[in-house]
């Protein structure tokens, strides 16, 4: 070796600094995914950034400002039955108890289904986090397995126990944190968005409960479900559906679809009971994720179009979609 100032193999202080930079972006991207907060995506055709919003993970504990949570209903105690709910991170006890009110989502997941990678999960759930960037009072509500024991992840599970549920927590999650009775919008994927009639409807009680609904691909009532007790024959499960749908009455309806809507808007108009105040918002998703599976957000993995993550990502369809949310909530005011 020739003479002269020996070479350190170790690690320089470029190198330190290269990683501790990078151990305060992962740190920075997993707070905000646990916080529900944008993140910046890769850049698009134009080369301009677009702000990412990952739904907020569950994380243990009592509800709180800025997290979400699970929490089991005392007439559960003992059962896996629960729901999901995420305070805004405006919202104190302080304020509840001076009168303030938020408005409040309330959401049904999709089934289990993993080629879309949809678990059934009140935890994994995410549209109504996309409708409205984590600013409501935001519930995912379960159904109700048969055996009472635990929440479904096909279908209805016992129909009758998941409307009750619906109809004893929505009032007391209003009540105990703030969410105003009057601003309560009810929303659903895939399975979650035929639920938003199937159960948000199915009774005058339950039904009252809402200012608004919000769908996202498949609606109650447009095509047989075979194999199901309720979806088929697709006659009889139409009559059955009208009834349901005549309960929104003056109430404003968005349905999205991947695809576009004309399916559903055959289906409404030929029901005889067409919502008055309904709009139609046909969804790209194919033009939003050209490439799946894909990781627009850390946390977040789309591997189809039929997803309700779709909204993690700024488009102009979800720029309409949230626009629709915010004047149904008044939101701002």
């Amino acid at each position: 070796m020739t003479s002269g100032t020996s070479r350190s193999w170790g690690p320089s202080v470029i190198d330190v600094v290269v990683v501790m930079l990078m151990v305060v972006v992962f740190a920075n991207a997993a707070v905000a995914l646990l916080e529900g907060r944008a993140v910046a995506c890769e850049p698009d055709a134009t080369g301009q950034r677009s702000p990412a919003v990952a739904p907020p993970v569950v994380s243990p504990g009592a509800p709180a400002a800025g997290r979400r949570v699970s929490v089991t209903p005392p007439e559960h105690a003992g059962t896996d039955v629960h729901h999901a709910i995420w305070l805004p991170g405006d919202w104190s006890a302080d304020r509840v108890g001076t009168g303030e009110r938020w408005p409040v989502v309330v959401e049904y997941a999709g089934n289990e289904h993993p080629a879309s990678g949809s678990t059934g999960r009140v935890e994994d759930a995410a549209l109504g986090h996309g409708l409205t960037g984590g600013r409501c009072i935001w519930v995912v509500l379960p159904f109700v397995a048969s055996d009472g024991t635990r929440n479904e992840a096909t279908w209805w599970g016992d129909l009758a126990a998941t409307v009750a549920y619906a109809k004893v927590n929505v009032p007391r999650i209003c009540r105990t944190f703030g969410g105003d009775p009057a601003r309560v919008l009810l929303c659903g994927f895939s399975r979650g968005a035929i639920a938003v009639n199937h159960v948000g409807l199915h009774d005058d009680e339950i039904a009252g409960l809402w200012c608004g609904f919000v769908t996202h691909d498949h609606y109650d009532g447009v095509r047989e479900w075979r194999g199901t007790a309720w979806g088929a024959p697709l006659m009889t499960y139409r009559a059955a559906a009208a009834v349901r749908l005549a309960r929104i009455r003056e109430r404003p309806v968005l349905i999205c679809q991947h695809g576009g809507t004309a399916e559903i808007e055959a289906w409404l108009d030929a029901s005889g009971a067409r919502p008055r105040e309904v709009t139609f918002l046909p969804v790209r998703i194919d033009a939003l994720f050209p490439h799946l599976p894909c990781r627009p957000v850390p946390g977040v993995e789309i591997t189809s179009t039929h997803t309700d993550r779709w909204l993690v990502v700024d488009s102009a369809d979800g720029r309409t979609a949230r626009s629709w949310v915010a004047e149904v909530l008044r939101m701002g005011q």
